[in-house]
């Protein structure tokens, strides 16, 4: 452990953005799951309304550091993959 004051602090910091960003992939998983299971319905207009969603999360992390630009592109490539296979 840091025996420093400003140590201390640091890893204090880490931890609560670690728990953010582990918060916001949650919720991109969970989207993506979401739109998964959208894809097997009739209704287009929510899958449409869910790969949308997965897109601007997908965006939101990259913009916020993260993602990594290539792995939010990658994400969103294969859900794409993904719901046109289901969709035959």
């Amino acid at each position: 452990m840091a025996n420093i004051k400003s140590a201390k602090k640091r890893v204090l910091i880490a931890e609560a953005n670690r728990q953010r960003n582990v918060a916001f992939k949650t919720s991109i998983k969970t989207a993506v799951k979401k739109a998964l299971a959208l894809a097997t319905a009739e209704n287009k207009e929510e899958l449409n309304t869910a790969i949308s969603k997965v897109y601007q999360l997908c965006d939101k992390a990259v913009s916020k550091g993260i993602l990594h630009k290539n792995t939010a592109a990658r994400k969103k490539s294969r859900l794409v993959l993904a719901i046109k296979k289901l969709a035959k």
